[in-house]
């Protein structure tokens, strides 16, 4: 059997056999690695490489802005500053029609920025939204496709954990890969929103027009975020100025968003052990799967699978729009069947080099595929979002969950179009980087 068949048998074959038999991706990937790197090697050397990966991973200064991003984002979740952002973005758009629903949007996007977890802001928002969209007569399918597609912008907004990962498997600044998703963030949320305008135009009784708010009632919401939010400027800027590096931007955030909510007085000695508790599982989730990814890229490696398949398709008679093209139809179907971390972790090896070949930016690659992944998050089997939106609305049927994420799934397609033929959406603010 040749080394690409091996390759390939492992990617196809025991890969996916071991994910619908449930075991952990990181585990999945670990296993098929060191499996088919002693078949293609040694059993000796594939012993040699798991001990040289798993030093080399966690002895990586830099997977020590992972686990500081998550805790900042858990004491912002267990302060109850979610509550403040929506609050927010419910007073300045509130009276436009959908406009609950586009506050929804906006307060997923701040809120998101923070947490950077696509399922902690679905829980946050469905319990913070939903009863007020209930309050004013909105449809259930918009109320709901709302959330579970605004959550999804925790992947792409920064301090992203995925743009965290990227970063370091393709050795690129994680600085600049979090520039880069502020500008492909800030599209998607407004596509989102206006589709909820044209949604509401075809079916006006789904997004009523809530009361309106004066100018100072405006001011005390946006005011009562402000916290927060200079909180997101302190970490962006730090980075943007040459104050922090990635990691202490993280250190630096974490830090005062606990004097914050310690000064509000809104941090409880359970909120602060429970964020502790839920950063170390998350982490330890992100470097196991880290960690997995690595044994299985060294795997692919020696099988040259990457290189031949860079070669092959460098090689072919279209043009490379039509190519990227196809490599970005392989993560919208891949991102519906598996995790969005772990499919860029398996793939980044196989098509990052391509990417390279072709001449594409690769902070512009990251982002875009990373917006691409994004929807798994919403699209069935896998759809985390979705399910985590409907098991806390059980009043409401999945089927109508999945029928009000349709109507955003062309604001996933159109922003992916207008990220490619205008590439400097994502690549102005990294541009200005020092």
């Amino acid at each position: 059997m040749s080394l690409a068949m091996v390759g390939i048998t492992g990617i196809m074959a025991l890969l996916l056999i071991l994910f619908f038999l449930g075991m952990p991706v990181g585990f999945a990937m670990g296993v098929v690695g060191f499996c088919g790197f002693c078949y293609v090697v040694s059993f000796k050397a594939g012993l040699n490489m798991i001990s040289m990966v798993m030093w080399e991973t966690f002895s990586k200064y830099g997977l020590t802005v992972i686990p500081l991003f998550i805790f900042m984002g858990q004491i912002a979740y267990y302060s109850g500053v979610n509550e403040k952002l929506y609050n927010a973005a419910y007073k300045w758009v509130g009276q436009i029609r959908g406009g609950i629903a586009m506050s929804t949007i906006m307060a997923c996007s701040a809120f998101s920025a923070i947490c950077g977890s696509n399922a902690a802001t679905a829980a946050t928002m469905t319990t913070v939204a939903l009863p007020e969209m209930k309050k004013y007569k909105y449809d259930s399918k918009l109320s709901t496709g709302a959330i579970a597609c605004g959550s999804t912008l925790g992947v792409v907004i920064p301090p992203s954990v995925v743009l965290i990962v990227i970063g370091l498997s393709t050795e690129q600044s994680i600085a600049k890969l979090f520039y880069g998703g502020i500008g492909a963030g800030v599209v998607l949320a407004m596509l989102m929103m206006i589709t909820i305008y044209f949604v509401c135009t075809l079916h006006p009784d789904w997004g009523p027009v809530a009361p309106k708010s004066s100018f100072v009632e405006k001011l005390k919401a946006l005011s009562g975020a402000s916290e927060m939010l200079l909180l997101f400027l302190l970490v962006m800027l730090g980075l943007y100025l040459g104050f922090f590096t990635p990691a202490e931007a993280g250190a630096a955030g974490s830090f005062f968003a606990v004097v914050i909510s310690l000064v509000q007085g809104k941090l409880t000695w359970k909120g602060f052990t429970d964020s502790v508790t839920d950063t170390l599982r998350i982490s330890c989730m992100v470097i196991v799967i880290v960690s997995g990814a690595m044994i299985f890229g060294r795997f692919l490696a020696v099988t040259r699978i990457p290189f031949d398949i860079a070669t092959w398709v460098v090689g072919l008679p279209v043009p490379n729009v039509v190519i990227m093209a196809i490599i970005f139809f392989i993560y919208i179907v891949g991102g519906a069947v598996m995790d969005a971390l772990a499919l860029l972790l398996i793939t980044i090896p196989i098509f990052f080099p391509v990417a390279m070949k072709l001449g594409y930016d690769p902070i512009w690659f990251g982002v875009t595929i990373t917006v691409i992944t994004t929807l798994g998050a919403v699209t069935p089997p896998v759809g985390a979002t979705v399910y985590v939106v409907g098991g806390m609305a059980p009043d409401i049927p999945m089927r109508n969950v999945f029928r009000g994420v349709i109507f955003f799934l062309p604001a996933y397609i159109i922003c992916v179009f207008l990220l490619m033929i205008f590439p400097q959406m994502i690549l102005f603010l990294p541009a200005m980087l020092r």
